[in-house]
């Protein structure tokens, strides 16, 4: 192991009791020329949490998530989602994992009926199982109203909508969502977390977002990465109370532009 090589992933004392580890990262690297964008991350996630991934802009959230989804290589390190090898076996991952990316890209000319039934059969559901989970998932992110309509012609939300529907559409043991509730609007936005809590029993889940209000409605747990290293890891209340006035924007930018931050030193509550 290099030198370098952060702590090992330690179970999470927030984990239910009994529940199955589903994703294990073990001294993840990325580097890109010279820049070392994650450096040495490493943790693990049991189905029934809901891991809010936070930092600044350029931390490395968007890189260490595309890494697990397999959508890019690493430099260095281990990654087992539902106990297999990102690397070894990619295709077992992708069909265990539910990903929506920043920015969710979709086929505007579509159809949203058309496009869900695409990916059906890309995840090879067909049939009376095909029709089951589109309908299951047109009901969980009330797509009811749109079903005709191509996508280039939804607005920011329901395109949203869309790209978590694809999601979800088989009915992931992991869901990994950049920014989930970008571009919706507050009632929106509360769907999207109920929906999140409700689904977080039977998956794990991990939330990449700058909205720190999102942690405290639909995380079980949050950690926050700056440059590229972990400086924080435990719930909501023990984010709080790592500053002085229990604020959470506060304490974020103390862990994010303190000591910390500039040393990369990982912290685990």
């Amino acid at each position: 192991m290099p030198e370098n090589a952060s702590p090992p992933a330690q179970k999470s004392k927030h984990a239910p009791a009994g529940a199955v580890e589903q994703v294990r990262v073990s001294n993840l690297h990325k580097r890109f020329g010279s820049l070392h964008a994650v450096q040495g991350i490493s943790f693990k996630l049991y189905q029934g949490e809901v891991l809010g991934f936070l930092g600044p802009n350029g931390a490395g959230k968007s890189t260490t998530m595309k890494m697990i989804t397999g959508f890019m290589a690493p430099s260095a390190g281990d990654i087992l989602v539902c106990g297999h090898d990102v690397q070894e076996r990619p295709l077992e991952i992708k069909r265990r994992i539910g990903y929506l990316p920043e920015g969710a890209p979709t086929y505007g000319e579509m159809k949203v009926n058309e496009f869900l039934r695409f990916i059906g059969a890309v995840r090879r559901l067909r049939g009376p199982a095909l029709h089951q989970a589109i309908d299951r998932t047109v009901r969980l992110v009330h797509l009811e109203s749109v079903l005709q309509q191509t996508i280039e012609t939804l607005s920011k939300g329901f395109k949203r909508r869309v790209g978590m529907a694809q999601a979800i559409l088989h009915d992931p043991p992991v869901l990994i969502m950049d920014e989930p509730t970008d571009g919706l609007d507050p009632n929106q936005k509360h769907e999207v977390r109920e929906l999140i809590r409700n689904m977080a029993e039977h998956k794990a889940i991990i939330i990449s977002t700058h909205i720190l209000e999102e942690v405290d409605a639909a995380c079980t747990r949050a950690m926050i990465i700056a440059n590229g290293k972990i400086c924080f890891q435990g719930t909501p209340d023990e984010l709080r109370a790592r500053s002085k006035n229990a604020n959470l924007d506060e304490a974020f930018r103390t862990l994010t532009l303190g000591r910390e931050a500039r040393t990369g030193a990982a912290r685990h509550s």
